[in-house]
């Protein structure tokens, strides 16, 4: 009897061995036969100002070379522009960012083509392609102009994140609600806020709700008739940040329909990380101060200013499992169904640990799986709960 029980668990073992073994083994073919939608990338910026993305770059955090080793399908190329562009600057440079996109398309027909629907998008995706959505963010780049928020539409605009961290005549911001809220004249949506969001539902375009505050947030989810887009925050009760979306948030996305896309930054997922990074460059202020007054050039002093805290900065950076934590909370809240990815590619200065860049996408869905999520709850989180959205928002 012990000898059959022996055999018997023998048996047990060698099957668990194997399937745990095939669990570890196919997560490549599972992220590279999944669709993967990336709602938030800010390449754009990196191009402007001359890097060439279709082939292999040595800095920054995406290209096309590293979107396809990342397995990305559809990637959201982020028209963004600071506070500083305001009216008679902002829209015209939205426009030479999208001419820039263009040209980037029109140079590498073979990687990647611009879709003006989820259809589109999955057609051009069979063809082994990469399908460019273009999402507008930040509603200061409309001048207040519901002619201009048409036109972005006509080129191809398929979200509007209605504020950046600067409000605007019509919307607050979430910095502005929790920062300098006695400043502001109102709160919320403006009955002219109220219309730009009914005519992106006119014009199939998805309202992104990143960025704004909360009764921005819920100001707009009582005028949309169309599921929503969240494209690249993530969770308040982990990382309390005014960026992040609290429970109730996320329990009205679900209601709504929409989809809330995980943002990368460790300062959204890790709740300590903003206070270490500062630590690291008091400690670091002169030699801060001295890059600074060598290189007037902002973004190119903030790199090399990065380059040599590299090794410092680098023992902060949260692990990949927490932002898996931020994705597996919003599972456990509301469900599968609403839930994404936002990296915030190359408009963030860092990352967790195992996700270095754009390439190391398959690293995700390796953890969702060791974790024991369904092949279909995978493809859900990977893409297939962005391009329902989408989908019901394309015309």
């Amino acid at each position: 009897m012990i000898k059959i029980l022996s055999a018997a668990f023998l048996i047990l073992s060698m099957s668990v061995y194997a399937q745990t073994k095939v669990h570890q083994t196919d997560w490549r073919a599972l992220h590279f036969n999944s669709l993967v939608a990336d709602g938030h990338n800010d390449v754009l910026t990196r191009v402007m100002r001359g890097a060439d993305i279709s082939k292999r770059t040595p800095d920054g955090q995406s290209d096309l070379v590293r979107m396809k080793e990342g397995g990305v399908d559809v990637q959201v190329f982020s028209v963004w522009m600071g506070p500083e562009y305001g009216e008679g600057t902002a829209f015209k440079y939205a426009n030479q960012m999208i001419d820039s996109l263009e040209s980037l398309v029109r140079r590498n027909p073979d990687k990647i083509a611009i879709a003006k629907t989820a259809t589109e998008a999955r057609e051009i995706v069979n063809q082994k392609k990469i399908a460019a959505v273009i999402g507008v963010e930040g509603g200061h780049i409309i001048e207040n102009n519901l002619h201009y928020l048409e036109a972005l539409a006509q080129r191809g605009m398929r979200y509007l994140t209605l504020t950046w961290n600067n409000s605007t005549s019509w919307s607050t911001s979430g910095e502005d609600e929790a920062l300098h809220a006695s400043s502001l004249t109102h709160k919320g949506l403006t009955d002219f806020g109220r219309e730009v969001v009914r005519k992106l539902n006119q014009l199939g375009v998805m309202v992104d709700l990143s960025h704004v505050g909360e009764q921005t947030f819920y100001d707009a989810l009582a005028v949309t008739s169309k599921p929503v887009i969240v494209s690249h925050s993530s969770v308040y009760a982990i990382a309390p940040h005014y960026r992040n979306l609290k429970d109730d948030q996320i329990r009205a996305l679900a209601k709504n329909g929409g989809v809330m896309c995980i943002n990368f930054y460790p300062e959204f997922l890790d709740s300590t990380y903003a206070r270490k990074e500062r630590a690291i460059r008091l400690q670091n202020r002169t030699l801060e101060d001295s890059v600074r007054s060598a290189d007037h050039d902002r973004d190119h002093a903030n790199d090399v200013i990065d380059s040599l805290l590299a090794k410092q900065l680098d023992a902060i950076r949260p692990p990949l499992s927490l932002l898996i934590d931020h994705i597996d909370y919003v599972v456990k809240l509301v469900g599968v169904d609403y839930v994404g990815l936002g990296s915030d590619f190359d408009g963030i200065s860092a990352l967790p640990k195992g996700m270095d860049d754009v390439s190391y996408l398959p690293n995700i869905t390796h953890e969702l799986q060791m974790r024991g999520y369904s092949d279909e709850d995978i493809r859900k989180i990977l893409g297939g709960n962005f391009m329902r959205v989408f989908e019901a928002n394309s015309k």
